[in-house]
């Protein structure tokens, strides 16, 4: 892959025009856009056709994590979209897993579309050790995150999603085969929002990270384009 193919842009916007706009604008610094709650709410599902005819590839992080049935056929509708990538949560268990799984095995989508690859979410990068005891998870939030890899792998699932701190030892429990997404990515100097898990794109990439997602550091940039290059320039000096 070229650095700039292991890039996903956040879109979290409401407005399709604003989230179009810095698409275009930084669309050769970055392989993928994400769609994800923000967008579908405030735009509606329309938002990813338009972003697609538009050229982008699509990862639609929706995050199922409901009954087996309902998530196999959200799993089907969003393969029907020509998302590229889509997420379910591996806290739906092993049968939701496997129900999202078998929503792509039989699928007839668009003459020449690949089906989506799956990607589980472990743990949420605003997540720190306090909040999962909170929750009734006595792991720590490495540990945790493996174990949630791992049971989405058992059940067919392509990839797992995970802050950049459970890279490496996801990429060794669950081998090089495994696609992992990184969402938390932040350059040297930026702030780190409401995340508690984060790194340096260089970081994540040298730990084992496929893809990572970033969006406050270029959509909140005074030059957008100029924070996109220093990524991918980030990035390929580690490739």
């Amino acid at each position: 892959m070229q650095p700039k193919d292991r890039l996903i842009l956040a879109l979290d916007f409401a407005d399709i025009d604003l989230a179009h706009e810095l698409a275009d604008r930084v669309r050769q610094y970055f392989g993928y856009v994400k769609i994800g709650l923000p967008l579908v709410i405030g735009s509606g599902l329309s938002s990813v056709e338009r972003l697609r005819r538009a050229g982008h590839q699509i990862f639609l992080d929706l995050k199922y994590h409901d009954i087996p049935s309902s998530v196999q056929a959200a799993v089907r509708e969003s393969a029907r979209q020509c998302a590229r990538l889509v997420t379910v949560h591996a806290l739906g268990g092993p049968s939701m897993l496997r129900a999202a799984v078998r929503a792509l095995s039989d699928l007839t989508i668009i003459p020449g579309e690949q089906p989506p690859r799956l990607l589980a979410v472990t743990v949420l990068t605003h997540l720190a050790a306090d909040e999962l005891n909170a929750l009734g998870i006595k792991d720590d939030p490495r540990t945790a995150a493996v174990t949630l890899a791992k049971i989405a792998q058992d059940a067919g699932i392509d990839g797992a999603v995970a802050s950049p701190h459970e890279v490496a030892a996801i990429r060794k429990a669950c081998g090089n085969h495994f696609l992992i997404v990184c969402p938390g990515i932040r350059p040297t100097g930026s702030q780190t929002g409401d995340q508690a898990r984060v790194a340096t794109p260089a970081q994540a990439i040298r730990d084992g990270a496929d893809f990572l997602v970033v969006g406050r550091p270029v959509r909140n940039a005074t030059d957008p384009v100029a924070a996109a290059k220093a990524i991918v320039d980030e990035i390929a000096a580690v490739c």
